[in-house]
């Protein structure tokens, strides 16, 4: 994961785009733990090659990374998970979270779903999106 292997899916068939799928991994293993402040990230080249990409894709990847704070790169050594501290990280995503289903449950109400019918969608999303049971949050 750290350095010069990686553990970072891509799925083909996502509407996702492959540089948010990488994104949206390498923040849940910042927020998990598994990334700690200072660990060195394989190089854009070196991860484009390991997930067959393009090296533009990486790069962009990495950009919103740096962007959103997780991420600094050194010149002439490469990136780093920054020292952004993870409980800061940890409320913002929460507030994030919080826009979110204010919007989700605005929508329900729009469409007429019950309290009961909302919650069994978030509890459906929440399974389909669950972490593997061998992952630990901190």
């Amino acid at each position: 994961m750290v350095g010069d292997t990686v553990d970072i899916i891509i799925s083909n068939s996502s509407p996702k785009p492959i540089y948010e799928q990488i994104t949206a991994q390498i923040k849940k293993m910042v927020m998990g733990g598994q990334l700690s402040p200072g660990d060195a990230l394989p190089s854009m080249r070196f991860l484009a090659k390991e997930l067959r990409i393009s090296v533009i894709t990486t790069k962009r990847a990495y950009e919103d990374l740096e962007r959103d704070g997780y991420l600094v790169t050194v010149p002439g050594k490469g990136c780093f998970v920054a020292e952004k501290n993870r409980e800061a990280m940890r409320q913002e995503h929460s507030q994030q979270v919080q826009q979110i289903f204010t919007q989700a449950v605005e929508a329900a109400q729009a469409a007429g779903l019950t309290r009961e019918e909302t919650f069994a969608m978030l509890e459906n999303a929440w399974k389909a999106n669950a972490l593997p049971l061998t992952e630990t949050r901190q």
